[in-house]
Formats: C-alpha cells, structure tokens, sequence
C-alpha cells in the first residue's frame, strides 16, 4: 500500500470524466488500497480514483466516527439510479479543496447501484451523511466538484484563490 498525492484544484485531472471498471484485477485492488490509506492519512472520509490521478470509477469510503472501528466501503461503477424530491444541505469539504467547506444542498435520499471488489452487484439506499458522501463522490466521477454545486460568485472566488495558491508554488 502507499499514500498516493491527492490532485488539488485547479489542477484540470479533476475535470476528467472517468472511465468505467471493466475488470477487477490487481491493479484495480491495489488502487483500492492505496486511496484507503491516502484517505486516512489525509484523513477525509471520501475519496474518487480521479483524485489521485486515476480516471478510473473507483469509490473508497469510511463514515465511522474518530474513536469507532473503521468501516471501509468501496463503490465500483457507482451510479444514482433514483433520487428523491426532498433536499438536504450539508457543510461538505473536500481533500482536493483543502480547507474549503462550504453548504450544499443535494437530494436527501439516493438509490445507489454499484458493484463490490468481488464484482457482485449491490444497491444501497441512502440517506443523511452516506446520501451525501455518495454524491459527492459520484460527482468526482464525471468531472464535478463541490464547489460547481455554489453560486458563480463564490465558485469564482474559490477557482481564483486555489489558482494564485498553484502558480506560487511553482515559482
């Protein structure tokens, strides 16, 4: 396993619509392993293949509170197949947004499908922390974040300042 670097905005990777997993080999396992460890050495509690620079539809989360076991989950190919009218707003933040958080609303209840590291099929309802974790993640995997889901304004004002943040860093 290793601590594979996290990509920070604006870095374009982020854009990137993923690729579906075709086969679940050894590779596909060791990326799995590698974003457990990636994302609780951040520590966050969701991380997408294309934040570390792997355009594959490959989901790792762990919503166990500080002091509880931790409960790894992993979603393959996840896809919203149902969500509900009601809304829910949630602080989120994200690893490739360090130190940003900001209110978003999304659906309150999702109906996930997804596939397991055995290739068996699930669905999962979702609702609360898990609804929204689910579609932020998913978001990942077609090229969104969080930030898409705020006014312009704000979203400008985040773009500018993790942009001026990257061009210092390279000087």
């Amino acid at each position: 396993m290793a601590v594979r670097d996290i990509l920070i905005l604006p870095d374009k990777r982020l854009r990137q619509v993923s690729e579906p997993v075709k086969k679940i080999d050894a590779g596909i396992r060791k990326l799995v392993d590698d974003m457990f460890e990636t994302m609780y050495e951040a520590p966050g509690i969701g991380l997408a293949a294309i934040q570390v620079g792997t355009p594959k539809r490959v989901v790792t989360m762990d919503l166990a509170k500080k002091d509880d076991p931790k409960a790894p989950q992993v979603f393959i190919n996840p896809e919203v197949v149902w969500s509900s009218e009601d809304k829910a707003t949630y602080e989120e933040g994200c690893l490739s947004i360090p130190e940003f958080y900001d209110e978003v609303e999304r659906p309150a209840h999702v109906k996930v499908k997804y596939l397991d590291l055995e290739g068996v099929s699930h669905e999962i309802e979702a609702n609360g922390l898990l609804a929204t974790c689910l579609q932020h993640e998913i978001d990942h995997l077609n090229g969104v974040l969080f930030i898409d889901h705020l006014s312009k304004l704000k979203r400008d004002r985040v773009l500018k300042k993790f942009t001026k943040a990257a061009k210092r860093a390279v000087e």
